[in-house]
């Protein structure tokens, strides 16, 4: 079976918190930037965010209760294009 692009970004770009309650966890939007991140970094095209929560909530992630938190090259970028000051 192929895996998915969401399959791929979920391996390749976060991980599991260590802390469900922790702030290392990611918010909607965060995790939709890091999608968007990870897409560029890997030449793939993202998908709209509805398609992209339509394809979470298929695999049991919901926005503000993701328990997730990033990791990788995506987590990078990601950082960086959203707060410019940082570099």
């Amino acid at each position: 079976m192929a895996t998915s692009q969401y399959d791929q970004f979920l391996q390749e770009a976060t991980a599991p918190a260590p802390d469900a309650g922790s702030d290392s966890v990611l918010g909607r939007d965060s995790l939709y930037g890091v999608y968007t991140s990870w897409c560029l970094l890997s030449q793939s095209v993202p998908r709209p965010e509805d398609a992209f929560w339509a394809a979470m909530r298929q695999k049991r992630i919901r926005p503000g209760r993701t328990r997730l938190r990033m990791k990788g090259p995506a987590a990078a970028d990601y950082i960086l294009s959203s707060y410019p000051g940082v570099v």
